[in-house]
């Protein structure tokens, strides 16, 4: 499987790990702590660190102030320039709007991180006419706000089912079915038993044949089962990178990179789909 972007495509034979770089100063774990220089700088240690994509974000997708276009490209533009110059890896931008997106791909972005899941359904014809390609989140109907007594008959069976009516739309609008990424969008919408719940039930999330990224870094989902506040949420973040990387997922979005890394590559040489990295144990002369 490969994930087809404006830079060209990545192959997805392996899980990839997402590095998250904030330009928002209200960031649930990490806002506010960096200014243009430090976010430039973390970039590339989270390349540095093994991460194969990067996510900027500069508007808050959970509860916040509200965010102009204006402010959001303020925020935005200035680091993705200089990451794009600087870092060999795609770039994605988790935007909802259509000029913001645009702007981005122009200046070195490779794909768009839809939070909103095409609630502007315009974001669709960017990526297809930039060749972008295009991470569908399914978040509940909750934007920008706290889930409120959230029900499913059946979670997994409901969330695919909107995801696919998503990618649908995406690739009416001419988005190649190879340029899109579906993501059940942990905590958003739902409580954290549904969370846990997608995560148990990765592989059935994995069986539509679409690539599937897992977020779980540091959210809810861990702090509420661990009773943890984001610093403390590191090792329940791990475990659920590594049951969702056993279970199939393509690509996990983490703020830690290096040992996320390693999870991957632990989780994938014990089921077999990657070779340990330096095998020489019982084979000396």
């Amino acid at each position: 499987m490969r994930l087809v972007h404006a830079r060209g495509d990545l192959s997805l034979d392996v899980c990839r790990v997402m590095g998250i770089v904030n330009r928002t100063p209200d960031s649930f774990f990490d806002g506010g702590r960096m200014g243009l220089a430090a976010s430039i700088d973390h970039a590339q240690r989270l390349v540095d660190e093994g991460a194969d994509l990067l996510d900027i974000g500069a508007v808050k997708a959970g509860p916040g102030e509200p965010v102009t276009e204006t402010e959001e490209l303020e925020r935005l533009m200035p680091a993705l320039e200089a990451i794009a110059g600087r870092c060999d890896v795609p770039i994605s931008i988790e935007t909802s709007r259509p000029r913001v997106a645009r702007d981005a791909i122009e200046a070195g972005a490779a794909i768009v991180n839809d939070v909103a899941g095409l609630v502007v359904t315009e974001l669709a014809s960017v990526c297809a006419d930039t060749g972008a390609g295009l991470i569908l989140m399914h978040n509940g109907g909750q934007i920008r706000g706290r889930p409120r007594h959230p029900r499913y008959d059946d979670v997994v069976a409901e969330v695919m089912r909107e995801l696919e009516a998503m990618a649908a739309v995406a690739e009416t609008a001419g988005v190649p079915r190879e340029a899109i990424v579906l993501d059940a969008g942990l905590d958003f919408g739902k409580t954290t038993h549904h969370s846990l719940e997608l995560v148990r039930r990765t592989e059935e999330l994995v069986a539509s044949g679409r690539p599937l990224l897992v977020a779980p870094s540091r959210k809810d989902v861990v702090g509420e089962t661990l009773d943890l506040p984001p610093p403390g949420r590191l090792a329940g973040t791990l475990a659920l990178v590594a049951l969702s990387v056993e279970k199939g997922a393509h690509i996990v979005r983490v703020h830690d990179v290096a040992p996320a890394v390693e999870v991957v590559r632990m989780v994938e040489a014990t089921v077999g789909r990657r070779d340990p990295e330096n095998p020489v144990r019982g084979l000396w002369d």
